[in-house]
C-alpha cells in the first residue's frame, strides 16, 4: 500500500515545477524523495538556493542492529537553503526537517554539501553528504534524540538524470527499552531526476 501511495505522490508532484526526485532501493528498503525549488515559484528567491521537500523510507529491521522491532514507515518534510561557493564546484547548505514514525518524531537541524568533481571525466560526477541532529529539546513524545548522516556518489549519465550509490545511517533514540534504536543503516542505489 505504501508503495502505491508513494508512486501516486511522485506522479502528483511531477505535475508541478519540481526541482528533483529521487528513488533509492536495496534488497529490503525503498526510499522516495522530492524537492521543490522555491525559486521557480517566487521571483524574489534565487533559483537553486531554497528547497522544500519530502521523503518516505519504507525499511524493515534487516538493516538495523536491533532485531525484533518492526520498522514503521518513516516520513519527513524538509526545508533547505543551499548556495554554491564561487566556482569551486562545492555547494553548502543548512536545513531543518520534521520526521515522523509511529513511535518517534523530531525536528533536527543539519548541514548538507555537494561537490562536483572537476570535468576530467566523460560524464559529470558528484559527491554528496549530509548530517542532521535533533537533541532532546527538538524531539517529541518518547523520543530522546535523533541523528542521521548520508554520503552518496552520483554519475550524470544523461542530462538531468543521475545514477546514485550511497550509505545512510538513521538513529532514533527512545526513552523505552529500545534505547539507541537504529532505524536504518544501509547501502543503497537509485536514480535522481532533475527538472
Amino acid at each position: 500500500m505504501l508503495k502505491k501511495i508513494a508512486l501516486l505522490a511522485m506522479l502528483a508532484v511531477s505535475a508541478f515545477a519540481m526541482h528533483s526526485a529521487e528513488v533509492n532501493i536495496n534488497d529490503t528498503d525503498l526510499e522516495i524523495s522530492a524537492k521543490l525549488d522555491l525559486g521557480q515559484f517566487n521571483y524574489n528567491v534565487e533559483p537553486n538556493t531554497t528547497f522544500l521537500g519530502f521523503r518516505i523510507v519504507d525499511a524493515d529491521d534487516t538493516h538495523g542492529p536491533k532485531r525484533g522491532y518492526r520498522n514503521d514507515p518513516y516520513y519527513e518534510a524538509n526545508f533547505l537553503m543551499k548556495k554554491p561557493l564561487s566556482s569551486s564546484g562545492l555547494s553548502v547548505g543548512m536545513g531543518v526537517k520534521f520526521n515522523y514514525t509511529t513511535d518517534f518524531s523530531s525536528l533536527p537541524l543539519g548541514l548538507e554539501a555537494t561537490y562536483k568533481i572537476p570535468a576530467q571525466a566523460l560524464v559529470p560526477m558528484y559527491i554528496n553528504g549530509s548530517v542532521y541532529y535533533g537533541p532532546r529539546v527538538l524531539s517529541f513524545g518518547t523520543a530522546d534524540r535523533y541523528y542521521e548522516f548520508r554520503v552518496s556518489y552520483d554519475i550524470e549519465l544523461i542530462d538531468n538524470g543521475r545514477v546514485t550509490v550511497g550509505y545512510r545511517s538513521m538513529h532514533t533514540n527512545y526513552e523505552d527499552v529500545r534505547g539507541d534504536y537504529v532505524y536504518n543503516q544501509a547501502l543503497y542505489f537509485g536514480f535522481k531526476f532533475l527538472f
